[in-house]
């Protein structure tokens, strides 16, 4: 992730733009000006640690002159009562950054966290954990670099960049065979170098879509462990499966176990609870 990046700095811009409008009138009214001091990011609960690097960059778009003490880097365990950085400066400054940092580097590392949590639950097996596009609008590409740091990996990051059949699709193609025929003419026709996945619901889907030798990934939505493997044993080996829907931290062990090739789970960046940390002068 490029925190230097144009999208980061208009990201920081509005997102400030909105927290701070026209002055930090509370820190203005009661604090006076000029007045140093410093402050400590508190770790609150135990986890992994995602958005540090952000954080200096939201603390030095406000303030070029703050001096920042890295205690932790993005990827680390992280425990209750720890600190992850320190900040001197001006206090205007750290306070005008106070929110936008917290809500940053909370939610990012609660995507981190969870992320880890499913991984480590899976040690031993083959299968990647990917996330989906069930991202806050926004924030996709920090939503989708936080999971990588919990130890996942990213799906397709829109629907430009890859191409996914899924059931509505489907439906209104009138199948999956005319659904792959006529996406084959549109990439041909826009001279289009896109992989292409089909999303199936059943061992008969699963069948149609093996037909067709552009056909990089099949999905096996909502199967259970002994259909997936009853279409791994159709499949064998010929394109990556993807296991999707229903999948949870108490049962993905059992699906990762199937050999399927990777597990998405939406619920990554959108049900995740946020990572707790405080901000305190000391």
């Amino acid at each position: 992730m490029d925190f230097y990046s144009e999208e980061i700095s208009t990201f920081i811009k509005n997102s400030l733009a909105e927290d701070v409008g026209n002055g930090d009138h509370s820190s203005n009214a009661s604090i006076p000006a000029g007045t140093v001091g410093n402050a400590r990011l508190i770790c609150k609960e135990n986890g992994i640690l995602a958005g540090i690097l952000l954080a200096e960059r939201i603390f030095h778009h406000i303030d070029p002159e703050l001096e920042i003490d890295f205690l932790k880097k993005d990827g680390d365990r992280v425990n209750y009562g720890e600190d992850a950085l320190k900040v001197r400066g001006s206090v205007h400054s750290i306070l005008m950054a106070e929110r936008l940092m917290l809500n940053c580097i909370q939610r990012l590392s609660g995507i981190a966290t969870t992320t880890r949590k499913v991984v480590d639950t899976i040690i031993g097996c083959n299968t990647k954990i990917l996330d989906t596009r069930k991202t806050t609008p926004g924030i996709r590409m920090l939503e989708k670099w936080a999971v990588t740091v919990g130890g996942g990996y990213n799906h397709r990051f829109g629907l430009y960049d890859m191409i996914m059949l899924k059931d509505n699709h489907i439906d209104y193609a009138g199948g999956i065979t005319k659904a792959v025929d006529r996406t084959l003419e549109y990439i041909k026709k826009n001279h289009l170098e896109l992989s292409i996945e089909v999303e199936t619901r059943n061992l008969e889907e699963v069948a149609e879509a093996l037909k067709h030798t552009a056909v990089d990934r099949i999905m096996l939505d909502n199967f259970d462990p002994e259909n997936i493997r009853k279409a791994l044993n159709l499949i064998s080996g010929k394109k990556e499966t993807e296991a999707s829907g229903g999948i949870t931290l108490e049962n993905v062990r059992s699906y990762a176990e199937t050999g399927v090739d990777y597990i998405s789970i939406g619920a990554l960046t959108h049900s995740v609870k946020s990572l707790d940390f405080s901000l305190k002068e000391f």
